[in-house]
C-alpha cells in the first residue's frame, strides 16, 4: 500500500484543529490563537518529536510506523473510522476492529425475513451459520447447534459425510480447498483468538484431509461463487452465491440466486411451495 502524504497531512491538521484541549486532558484558556491543539501538544501526547510531527503535517515525513499511528490515534481521540482512515492514508492496513460475534443485528434479521423467495443466511467468518431465512432452511437444511461446532460449515464438511451428499462428487475436493482457504484468511485476521485456534486444532485432530489442506497454506476470502447441488425434493439446482460483508467484517450475508428465467429459478419457486408445506407439517 502506498502512502498519500498530502491527504495524510490534511487529515492530521483537521483532526488536530477539531479536538478541544479539554478533550485531550490539556488546559484551555482564552489566549489560545490556534483552534484545537497545537502541533507540539499533539507530538507530546503521541510521544514523538515535534519536528517529526511537523514534517508529517507538511507532507515531508517518511512513512510512519504502525506504532506511531496507534499513538496518533490515541492522541487525536480518533474513533474507529478515523483510525482506519489514518492507517490507510499512511499506507498501512488498519488493525482488526471489534467483532460482532454471534449477535446478528435486528435489521439484518428483518432483511432475511423479507427475502421470502430467495435463500439467504448470515455466516460468521469462521464458518458458523448464525441465522437463516425459511428458503435457506428449505434449500440447505436447518443447522444443528447442540455440539460446539455443530453449526460450523467447515467442521461439518470435514467430519459429517452427510454434509457433502447434495454436492457433485467431482467438486468435493474443490469445496474442501475453498473452505480451508477461507478459514485460513479468517484465522489470520484473528491473531491470538482462542475460538479460531480451538476450531483449527479440533479440525486437525478429526480430519486427515483437513490437515493436508491446511498444510498447503492456501488463502482466499470467499466473495462470490457458483454452486450446484442435488436437492431431494426439487432435483438439481445451480445458483449464484453473493457474499456481502457486514461492517464488522466477521459476519457475511450470503444470498443464493438462480439465473433469471432458468429452470433453476422454477425449481426454486417449487421449493418455496413444498418447503413451506414441509415446515407447516412439521409444526403441526
Amino acid at each position: 500500500m502506498s502512502m498519500n502524504r498530502r491527504e495524510l497531512a490534511g487529515f492530521l491538521r483537521r483532526s488536530r484543529e477539531r479536538l478541544r484541549p479539554e478533550e485531550a486532558g490539556l488546559p484551555g484558556g482564552p489566549r489560545r490563537r490556534t483552534p484545537g491543539l497545537r502541533r507540539e501538544e499533539v507530538a507530546q501526547l503521541a510521544g514523538m518529536s515535534v519536528d517529526y510531527y511537523v514534517r508529517m503535517e507538511q507532507s515531508r515525513s517518511p512513512q510512519p510506523s504502525v506504532q506511531t499511528l496507534a499513538a496518533l490515534t490515541r492522541a487525536l481521540r480518533l474513533d474507529a473510522d478515523g483510525r482506519d482512515h489514518l492507517y490507510l492514508l499512511a499506507g498501512h492496513r488498519p488493525p482488526a476492529g471489534r467483532h460482532a460475534g454471534e449477535h446478528v443485528r435486528p435489521g439484518l434479521l428483518r432483511l432475511l425475513d423479507r427475502l421470502t423467495d430467495t435463500p439467504a443466511q448470515v455466516i460468521g467468518d469462521l464458518g458458523d451459520v448464525l441465522a437463516q431465512n425459511a428458503m435457506a432452511r428449505a434449500l440447505l437444511g436447518g443447522v444443528c447447534t447442540v455440539s460446539e461446532h455443530g453449526r460450523n460449515l467447515v467442521w461439518r464438511w470435514f467430519t459429517d459425510p452427510g454434509a457433502r451428499t447434495p454436492y457433485p462428487a467431482d467438486e468435493h475436493d474443490h469445496y474442501g480447498r475453498v473452505h480451508v482457504a477461507d478459514l485460513r484468511a479468517a484465522v489470520a485476521r484473528r491473531p491470538g483468538d482462542p475460538a479460531a485456534a480451538r476450531l483449527v486444532r479440533r479440525l486437525g485432530e478429526a480430519s486427515e484431509e483437513f490437515r493436508a489442506l491446511w498444510e498447503l497454506h492456501e488463502v482466499a476470502v470467499r466473495r462470490r461463487s457458483r454452486m450446484r447441488l442435488l436437492h431431494p425434493l426439487v432435483g438439481p439446482v445451480e445458483l449464484d452465491c453473493e457474499v456481502l460483508l457486514a461492517p464488522e467484517e466477521d459476519q457475511r450475508l450470503v444470498v443464493f440466486t438462480p439465473p433469471p428465467g432458468s429452470a433453476d429459478a422454477a425449481r426454486l419457486d417449487l421449493l418455496r411451495v413444498v418447503g413451506g408445506e414441509q415446515f407447516a407439517s412439521a409444526d403441526g
